[in-house]
């Protein structure tokens, strides 16, 4: 199964695939740096800069700054992570920054009711921005 994650809100996307993942189904989410977080965009990147910035940094806690990373911790908070089924259901999700090559061929999955423009407020920011402004040095 292949979710196109652009311009979706990053919570409902992760809920649906934490879903398909526990049911023993194999997720691709693709576009993971076009995901939006809601709420303000200053109050969202200061926060999560703030998470970054916590403790020593050979002892943790450590914060993925690369998008695809970032959705995939996302995914992994919504699994019962701490048990052997969560586990498994971890090893099946793969998410891509943009779309590769070789699976071009098949048609992604768009989840309707989580697109951005359907949220109440227009504060919203993309996951590549919050990345960028936590130290992502993309290519």
């Amino acid at each position: 199964m292949i979710i196109d994650a652009k311009d979706t809100v990053l919570g409902r996307v992760s809920s649906f695939a934490a879903k398909q993942l526990l049911l023993g189904n194999k997720v691709d989410i693709v576009n993971c740096e076009e995901c939006v977080v809601s709420g303000r965009q200053h109050f969202t990147i200061n926060e999560y800069i703030r998470k970054v910035h916590r403790g020593a940094p050979a002892k943790g806690p450590y914060f993925y700054r690369r998008p695809d990373m970032f959705v995939r911790r996302t995914i992994r908070g919504m699994l019962p992570f701490k048990k052997p089924r969560g586990q498994d259901a971890y090893k099946n999700i793969k998410c891509h920054i943009g779309f590769p090559e070789n699976l071009k061929k098949e048609n992604p999955i768009v989840l309707e009711n989580s697109h951005s423009s359907k949220l109440q407020l227009s504060d919203y920011i993309r996951v590549k921005d919050i990345c960028n402004a936590a130290g992502w040095k993309h290519i």
